[in-house]
């Protein structure tokens, strides 16, 4: 009987310097396009890093809003959220493209995640945009969100996504980063939280509720004074209790 698998993705790209270490411990990057964070020379040698490690390559579309790490919720019209979504793909695909590279998924980015995990409208969207880019792109969303289902309605591969680091609130939704209790910041609680979603497709909510979630890829965090300690830990941890970290395939 083969091993479980799961993939390990990880927000890079963000000018930050725990890059290319982390590399060692993820399958999927997601790229900031230079709206929320990184430049154009960050992208180009954020893919170059990916292919030297074999990391599958993703976008990581965010509102146009460095000063707040794209973490704060901006209100679009249908029209301007398509265009802001769909210049950060194009951008990121003409780097994949002159790297000799090819662009294998998309995940949002800080608020406009969130904002998308919960609104049909905002996720539709999204989907759209993504399908009539490359309808071959798959969509990492958070589990259970309008993200997923959506991507899933307009005929996409979606990745479902869970939070080793986060917190969950009895729907399925993460604790807002503003509430003191939205970060795991425990190894052991966080090890014990990865361990149950993955062998039982459940987590722990705050209140105490046990929720039912897909589980097929984990975001490992690459901000942070720990975040290369913390990926090694858990891809080790992983590995250890015999599930394979792999990529996931269109």
């Amino acid at each position: 009987m083969s091993n479980q698998t799961i993939d390990l993705n990880c927000d890079v790209g963000e000018d930050m310097p725990n890059d290319e270490a982390l590399m060692n411990y993820m399958s999927s990057a997601n790229i900031a396009c230079g709206f929320h964070a990184g430049t154009e020379a960050t992208m180009q040698k954020t893919i170059e890093l990916c292919l030297k490690h074999q990391v599958a390559i993703g976008a990581h579309p965010g509102f146009r809003d460095k000063e707040n790490f794209g973490r704060v919720e901006m209100s679009l019209s249908s029209v301007a959220l398509q265009d802001l979504i769909a210049e950060q793909i194009h951008l990121i695909r003409k780097h994949c493209a002159s790297a000799g590279a090819r662009l294998h998924h998309v995940k949002l980015h800080g608020a406009l995640y969130n904002m998308a995990a919960r609104s049909a409208e905002i996720s539709e969207v999204f989907a759209r945009t993504v399908r009539e880019i490359d309808a071959s792109l798959i969509v990492y969303g958070l589990s259970g969100s309008q993200t997923t289902l959506q991507a899933s309605l307009q005929g996409l591969i979606t990745a479902s996504e869970v939070f080793a680091d986060r917190t969950y609130q009895d729907d399925g939704s993460l604790t807002p980063r503003t509430q003191p209790n939205a970060l795991i910041t425990n190894q052991q609680a966080s090890l014990a939280q990865v361990m149950m979603m993955v062998k039982q497709k459940r987590v722990k909510a705050v209140s105490g509720q046990e929720i039912s979630l897909a589980v097929e890829t984990i975001c490992l965090h690459g901000d942070g004074d720990h975040a290369v300690s913390f990926a090694q830990i858990i891809r080790h941890f992983l590995e250890a209790n015999a599930i394979d970290i792999q990529t996931i395939r269109a």
